[in-house]
């Protein structure tokens, strides 16, 4: 497994979230070295549709994208629909794409994405009933366990999470990609 040392994972969600697509992917960048910040609409707490509770690092209209090596973006329906109505939210994950650094999202953490105009022309997947709205912002939408497209790492479940994991490390390992531009 890569090593992530000096390396700063920002992870976007708000209530609502899945909580296995926080907890997993949190404790496999950690594990690996890397330092992980959580950054939400809000200050505080949020709490997943499971019951998960998180401290709240960052609130997104104080992040500075320019301060983290990669981002990964939880799914569940409350959290992806709150989070794509909230413009310092959208405006944080543009700036990775305009930066060429990791973006890693599952399940139906794609909305922020298609409010940020960053999908046209990409390849990713997500949970299946976000295939007609991201083919419709110009994306291509396949049915794979994960899909990596220029440092854009996507999966589909909660059930994905163990290929989601490895190739996140992987990206945040590699840093930056000259692709990964909206």
């Amino acid at each position: 497994m890569a090593k992530l040392t000096d390396r700063t994972v920002a992870f976007l969600a708000t209530d609502g979230f899945e909580d296995a697509e926080l907890t997993s992917p949190w404790e496999a960048v950690t594990r690996a070295g890397a330092a992980a910040t959580m950054v939400a609409p809000d200050g505080g707490q949020i709490t997943g549709k499971h019951g998960h509770v998180q401290a709240v690092d960052l609130r997104a209209d104080e992040a500075d994208a320019g301060g983290f090596d990669a981002l990964v973006l939880p799914g569940g329906v409350v959290n992806a629909d709150h989070l794509r109505m909230d413009e310092a939210s959208i405006a944080f994950v543009r700036a990775f794409f305009d930066d060429h650094k990791p973006v890693a999202v599952i399940c139906h953490g794609p909305w922020i994405l298609i409010e940020a105009g960053v999908v046209d022309g990409r390849t990713l997947t997500s949970y299946p009933s976000l295939r007609t709205d991201l083919r419709n912002a110009g994306a291509a939408w396949v049915d794979e366990e994960v899909v990596v497209d220029q440092g854009l790492v996507s999966s589909r479940t909660p059930g994905d999470l163990p290929a989601f994991n490895a190739k996140v490390i992987e990206e945040v390992a590699e840093g930056r990609h000259a692709g990964q531009t909206p």
